[in-house]
């Protein structure tokens, strides 16, 4: 009755659980939401004012498909400024979401049994996307702290490998790629040929050193790299549903041609309301990151109290990806069971590492309120002396 590519499709844990959780709230039980990766803060209101004028001033008709010029001169010269990549506006697109863009890029890149390299963990879409697009996805399993090196990437090259993900720093672990690494990985990818997409969604968010963007080390590694970014998680701008991708000419027209028949264009308001959070005021952006910063220092303290569990601090993003399988067994079995009890009986949502192909983890997501974590932390202490 369906088509092949969707009847296997997995639904995105992450929102499911999400919605069990709000769908809780609705029902007036205080469940503290820690599943899902979205900062609690208000967008800034500089940007928001920008999108009111937007409306005001009739910004409400079709633009470029891939994206207004403003947005694309913005996203050039935050790229040359932040990371220290040329790129022509030209060779940038605008999307719905980072999530939209990466779904077009596999697209445009796979044909059938073209191999993804994915390491493990990670987050879900990466792998449900490349099935779309016919690719098969080929994983690294990584064991704490969730480093990946040009070594692992090495081994699992064949004469079908096509592209290699990386997610730097990674959801859900907050791990961060070596530069070291990232050189050899670099090399490899020149050497052997093939493609490099960068999810750098968490790029503002680095708490140990500075962000290093692969496709900055040289012109060859650049050509071979679709770096992909947006402003969900930097701006406390999920709901607008802006992301951009930037790569190689003949990838990124391929995109826009992808892009035209798919969506047309992002919400031309979006755009705008993008175009002021990239060269607006950055002051709300360093508040947000010293809120993270606190937050995460406040779960990593706390986590090394609690027992049988363990951990590897996060250098990125605002996720800790804890260990609890000394914790399972025939009470619960599996993180699944883990995560659903500790839903149902202390009202925390999390997510189970299964969502992330990493059995026997839990990621809990510190972007909500210190007043939240230090409830929910206060009730996971209690859920495990059960």
């Amino acid at each position: 009755m369906f088509a092949k590519r969707v009847s296997a499709l997995a639904q995105s844990p992450t929102m499911a659980i999400d919605a069990k959780a709000k769908a809780f709230k609705k029902q007036g039980i205080p469940v503290i939401n820690l599943s899902v990766g979205e900062p609690n803060f208000q967008t800034p209101e500089h940007i928001k004012e920008a999108a009111h004028r937007a409306i005001t001033e009739g910004m409400t008709f079709y633009t470029a498909s891939e994206g207004i010029l403003e947005l694309r001169e913005a996203i050039a010269t935050k790229f040359k400024q932040d990371n220290n990549i040329s790129y022509d506006p030209s060779q940038i697109i605008v999307g719905t979401g980072s999530k939209q863009l990466l779904y077009c890029a596999f697209q445009v890149l796979c044909d059938p049994g073209d191999e993804v390299i994915i390491p493990l963990p990670a987050w879900g879409t990466f792998s449900e996307q490349v099935k779309l697009a016919e690719g098969k996805p080929v994983f690294i399993s990584m064991n704490s702290p969730f480093k990946l090196t040009a070594q692992d990437v090495k081994k699992v090259l064949t004469p079908r490998t096509k592209i290699l993900l990386l997610n730097s720093p990674s959801n859900p672990t907050g791990a961060i790629v070596d530069p070291d690494e990232l050189e050899k990985i670099a090399a490899l990818a020149i050497k052997e040929k093939f493609f490099i997409i960068t999810d750098e969604i968490y790029e503002k968010l680095v708490y140990t050193q500075k962000h290093v963007s692969i496709a900055s080390l040289n012109e060859q590694i650049k050509e071979q790299t679709i770096t992909i970014n947006g402003v969900s998680k930097s701006y406390a701008m999920t709901g607008w549903r802006i992301g951009y991708a930037a790569g190689s000419q003949k990838v990124i027209a391929k995109m826009k041609a992808l892009q035209s028949q798919l969506i047309t264009h992002a919400s031309s308001l979006s755009q705008v309301a993008a175009v002021e959070a990239l060269i607006g005021d950055q002051k709300p952006l360093a508040a947000m990151k010293t809120e993270f910063v606190k937050r995460r220092a406040f779960c990593i303290r706390e986590f090394k109290t609690l027992k049988n569990i363990s951990f590897a601090e996060p250098e990125g993003a605002f996720y800790i990806f804890f260990s609890v399988e000394k914790l399972l067994g025939e009470q619960y079995p599996t993180a699944t069971a883990w995560a659903e009890a500790l839903l149902e009986k202390e009202k925390v949502a999390v997510i189970p590492g299964e969502a992330f192909s990493y059995p026997g983890y839990i990621r809990l997501s510190y972007s909500a309120s210190m007043e939240d974590l230090e409830e929910a932390i206060t009730r996971i202490k209690q859920f495990i002396m059960l």
